[in-house]
């Protein structure tokens, strides 16, 4: 078999498996619309907030009526008891719970511990969306401090209620502070990389089941590079078209995607050929590889700094090329970073090619 001919078989298996095309193709294409749907909104909006006003003073009318201007939340109900409150959020009718306890005022003036606490107010929230408790929390305390400063006055900065000087703050990259600018640059990375890395394992241990003869080495960087191409296609496709759609940061230098995006697609099909060529059948390799997608996640650095993980731990994450891609891809991308930037990512990728693309080609030619 020639380069041609192994080049052509890739895209022969492709289109006549439809197991391998909703891979390779139609995983890619969906994934790129369904991953990122659930954060749309990019940050928590009107989130549902019971509040107990036991005080029921002009400071805390006025705390209440500034929660329910704000953005992050909504006042669903004022309810008469934390107890009834609780069982609001438990019924799902509500995100959090706010308590404004008897003696607010007197703990706001004199700084005395409060029934709920140091500060006197007490705030439950539904500890599974971290995003909405987190939201909820800097809401609430954004309205506290609106309502005593326009309610207390003068006294208010003599409580160190509001800073002396306005500080505006205004992100560099994620300028709209939205969840999925953060996130799905960096799943992007996770999603290329298992797709193909999915297919390309699926296609070699197709051909050790169907036990067809060893390839020539011609036929093997064809089979390479088709499949690198593939991952190329594909990357194109999310960092021109989907980002666009979508509306994340983009296209902050591409030309230094052109050698990031090829180096990246070539370590992941070589890394696909050699775990191919280890089971006995796509279905086996299917089943051993989908589970490792969290876990690849977590090691890329995009959720958790490199610099912070144990030495071994960051070792192995750079194995997979999502975790030099990922942050390479974060860069360019985002950053617009120079091409000298993301110099030790590409020189990861390129010594991941070399070494899954000589293993492989061992394998698959003996």
């Amino acid at each position: 078999m020639t380069f041609a001919q192994g080049f052509a078989s890739v895209f022969r298996a492709v289109l006549s498996n439809f197991a391998l095309a909703s891979i390779v193709v139609l995983a890619v294409v969906l994934y790129g619309f369904y991953y990122p749907a659930p954060y749309a909104h990019q940050t928590a909006y009107a989130l549902p907030l019971v509040v107990v006003d036991e005080e029921r003073s002009g400071l805390t009318r006025a705390l209440v009526r500034k929660l329910s201007d704000m953005r992050e939340v909504h006042v669903v109900a004022e309810a008469a008891s934390p107890l009834e409150a609780e069982n609001l959020v438990r019924n799902r009718k509500a995100d959090g719970v706010l308590l404004l306890p008897r003696g607010f005022m007197r703990t706001m003036l004199t700084g005395a511990p409060g029934r709920a606490g140091s500060g006197g107010i007490g705030i439950w929230v539904n500890g599974t969306y971290l995003i909405r408790a987190r939201d909820i929390g800097g809401a609430v305390q954004q309205a506290v401090i609106a309502a005593a400063v326009e309610r207390l006055g003068p006294l208010a900065q003599g409580l160190h209620l509001q800073a002396p000087i306005a500080v505006a703050e205004r992100p560099l990259f994620n300028t709209r502070e939205g969840y999925a600018d953060y996130v799905f640059p960096a799943v992007s990375a996770i999603i290329l990389q298992q797709t193909l890395l999915f297919g390309t394992a699926m296609l070699a241990a197709s051909r050790r089941a169907e036990r067809r003869a060893a390839l020539t080495l011609p036929a093997f960087l064809g089979m390479w590079s088709a499949l690198a191409l593939i991952g190329c296609l594909a990357a194109t496709f999310y960092f021109g078209w989907i980002f666009w759609y979508q509306d994340v940061p983009r296209a902050g230098n591409p030309g230094a995607l052109l050698f990031a995006v090829p180096l990246f697609a070539a370590a992941v099909s070589a890394l696909g050929l050699l775990l191919g060529s280890l089971f006995d059948s796509a279905d086996r390799a299917l089943q051993v590889l989908i589970p490792t997608s969290i876990i690849l996640f977590f090691l890329a650095g995009a959720a958790w700094p490199l610099a912070s993980m144990p030495v071994w731990v960051a070792g192995l994450a750079h194995l997979s090329p999502a975790t030099s891609g990922a942050q390479a891809f974060l860069r360019l991308n985002e950053m617009g970073a120079s091409l000298g930037a993301v110099l030790p990512q590409l020189a990861g990728l390129g010594a991941l090619c070399l070494v899954y693309g000589t293993t492989a080609a061992f394998r698959l030619t003996r």
